[in-house]
């Protein structure tokens, strides 16, 4: 055998060995991504997979749930809809980006701009108005009377 079809020959079983392999550990990847997307209802506000808390009598059950929707090969979105109408709209993590939960999606950005918009405009007002100052307020010093009081405070010190 040559070395231009031994490399021919690798490069085919690379190129077979490939799609076969990328599918390994997929079951663990989904589980792991699917049950980032949810949280757990017992009330620690943690997400499902990160939940911690003493006595959890819900993580255990919502995992082993999650689980057997991966290995029956329930597609995310099926899984997350089941999810959902056991446990209600905050076992997600994160609200869908479909209806009215779009507005949780722009709300948040929205009062950032215009949070920043008000902000500049207060700034830009305050720096465009007039200085008025009191009518008994001293007067700013400039020129020969600066000068003439200078020498004096430095005649006052030097003695």
């Amino acid at each position: 055998m040559t070395a231009a079809s031994k490399r021919t020959l690798r490069t085919v079983l690379l190129g077979m060995a490939i799609p076969m392999l990328m599918g390994a550990g997929d079951q663990a990847a989904r589980f792991n991504d699917l049950g980032h997307r949810m949280m757990c209802v017992c009330s620690c506000n943690q997400i499902l997979l990160e939940c911690n808390h003493v006595g959890c009598t819900y993580s255990d059950r919502m995992r082993a749930e999650l689980v057997a929707a991966v290995d029956r090969g329930d597609n995310d979105d099926l899984t997350l809809q089941s999810f959902v109408q056991k446990y209600g709209p905050p076992v997600l993590a994160a609200p869908t980006k479909t209806g009215f939960d779009r507005v949780a999606w722009i709300v948040p950005y929205l009062a950032l701009v215009l949070g920043l918009g008000l902000v500049t405009f207060i700034i830009r007002g305050w720096r465009s108005r007039p200085l008025v100052l009191p009518a008994n307020a001293p007067v700013a010093v400039h020129g020969v009377e600066l000068d003439r009081f200078r020498a004096q405070a430095r005649k006052e010190t030097e003695s």
